[in-house]
């Protein structure tokens, strides 16, 4: 009798999908989109790449394909939180000028030297995944000058503080 499961217990299937899978509200914000964008449009080239003519360009969309698939199961199941050794925005942030400045440059060579309609594609979706890339590190960017911001008026108050208090027990 004690292997009957009550309504509101949830199954061993559902608690290790939830892990896996995307919150609504992650998927949904500014964060989850830009890397459910970066990975989709990082897909669709590698696959247009390993069809074209250009397949020695095939390892870049790969890489990008595979770094935002980590971030985004990363953020979405809070791996991120757990391991603090890891400065996580500027690693996100160096991904992102990586991958734009290197998805920018294999589309370039894509549409330029060959001829294939697939290396077309391959280089279109690669200048659309330039774009994602490039916004997401732009968002980055703001973000992490609003924290260093913040962090700096928030330690000037505290040495004020501290200043203020070491100056009034030497009386």
């Amino acid at each position: 009798m004690g292997d009957i499961e009550t309504p509101d217990s949830p199954r061993p299937q559902q608690s290790v999908l939830r892990f896996i899978l995307p919150t609504k509200e992650f998927i949904f914000s500014r964060k989850g989109m830009l890397l459910i964008a970066e990975v989709v449009l990082s897909f669709i080239t590698f696959v247009c790449f390993v069809a074209s003519t250009a397949a020695e360009l095939v390892t870049a969309p790969l890489l990008e394909f595979l770094a935002a698939f980590f971030v985004l199961f990363a953020y979405s199941s809070k791996f991120n939180e757990r391991f603090k050794g890891f400065h996580w925005p500027l690693m996100d942030f160096l991904r992102c000028v990586i991958s734009s400045i290197v998805s920018f440059i294999i589309s370039i060579s894509a549409v330029s030297k060959y001829s294939g309609g697939f290396s077309k594609a391959a280089g279109v979706f690669g200048f659309l995944a330039t774009i994602v890339f490039a916004l997401d590190f732009y968002v980055i960017f703001n973000d992490l000058a609003d924290f260093l911001k913040q962090g700096g008026e928030t330690n000037d108050e505290t040495v004020r503080q501290q200043d203020y208090c070491t100056d009034s027990d030497s009386d």
